[in-house]
């Protein structure tokens, strides 16, 4: 990992080369529009969501992912996340493609990432080493930022919504963004609803009742207990196996003291540094108006170790890259979402 070229590979343009560059990021112009295009492979993965399927573009022998839902199953967070996720261009998530219906099912296709997710990794290796945990969460933190700056908070940051993705000529996976469907998006209202998974919920989103916090400052919390898990292998504020026979709403009450009096350890077993540690302590900060910002993470030295010099460049690259005409728009796509939630034909998709 010293001095790789990280994230970086995919923006490799001098600044007089930027508006020639749509190609390297859209390499497959032309929309699927049918599962004509589409050759199934194989199933990934299934669950109340629906079904996801890798597939294959035979136009260009390109695998994608596909997730297939029950278009009756078009709510308003299906709408949410199919358009938030529309919005996003970057490398460090996950490519959407398109969505269409086919029959009875809404099928949207998106960028496969071929190395499982961080959870799969951390779990096998039981916990990284800080120079991997900083090689991911510095790419985590650049898609947060481009996020965050058009607009979108994910609401739902853990392991499991983090892909990596292998290339050849990296020492190390790439890491990817995937699921949007609890994004929250300028354009509509602010955040009150209490969702994400409890492990990584900001103590404010607990408390929240239906009252208003800044989402964007929550996902920076998501994102203290993901660096934490990657270095100490469990999570911050989960009392692990002292509390059987509590209810789960016990349980969370205890969770929440444990948030608001930082009570977390930092095993002195695990070798972290003291950069490592503050760095940690300004995500996990319960007061939001405390926590660190997107800006101060970003200015910290442990952040910058061995970061790209490119890599802010890149995020203001992606953040003015317009996004093709061809592609669906925001407009098309609810539209389209519509359509999906009127009673429709019947089959299968594969």
């Amino acid at each position: 990992m010293e001095g790789g070229p990280m994230m970086m590979r995919n923006f490799q343009v001098s600044k007089p080369e930027l508006g020639k560059t749509r190609a390297h990021f859209w390499p497959d112009n032309k929309p699927l529009q049918t599962l004509a295009f589409l050759q199934n492979i194989h199933a990934l993965g299934s669950g109340s969501f629906g079904t996801v399927r890798l597939v294959k573009d035979v136009n260009t022998d390109k695998h994608l992912a596909m997730k297939i839902l029950n278009r009756r199953d078009a709510s308003k967070y299906v709408e949410d996340e199919i358009v938030n996720h529309s919005l996003l261009r970057h490398p460090h998530i996950v490519h959407f493609r398109e969505v269409f219906i086919h029959d009875d099912f809404l099928c949207i296709v998106m960028e496969y990432a071929n190395g499982g997710s961080l959870f799969n990794l951390v779990r096998t290796q039981r916990r990284l080493k800080e120079s991997m945990a900083r090689w991911f969460f510095q790419q985590l933190i650049l898609a947060v930022d481009y996020c965050h700056k058009r607009g979108v908070a994910n609401r739902d940051i853990k392991l499991e919504n983090l892909l990596l993705h292998t290339e050849e000529g990296l020492p190390h996976p790439l890491l990817k963004m995937c699921d949007f469907g609890y994004s929250k998006a300028d354009f509509r209202s602010a955040a009150k609803s209490q969702v994400g998974t409890v492990s990584y919920m900001a103590p404010e989103v607990m408390k929240s009742c239906g009252r208003l916090y800044d989402a964007k400052v929550a996902d920076v919390w998501s994102c203290g207990v993901v660096l934490y898990v990657m270095l100490y292998g469990v999570y911050p504020f989960d009392n692990q196996g002292e509390e059987q026979g509590l209810s789960e709403a016990e349980k969370v009450r205890r969770m929440l003291k444990r948030m608001e009096t930082e009570s977390y350890v930092l095993s002195p077993g695990v070798q972290v540094t003291e950069e490592c540690i503050d760095m940690l302590r300004g995500l996990l900060k319960p007061a939001p108006e405390q926590r660190f910002t997107i800006e101060k993470i970003m200015e910290q030295p442990w952040f910058n170790k061995k970061l790209p010099p490119q890599a802010r460049e890149m995020n203001v690259y992606y953040l003015n890259l317009p996004v093709p005409p061809e592609y669906q728009q925001p407009d098309q796509i609810k539209k389209l979402l519509e359509e999906a939630r009127a009673v429709g034909g019947r089959g299968c998709v594969f």
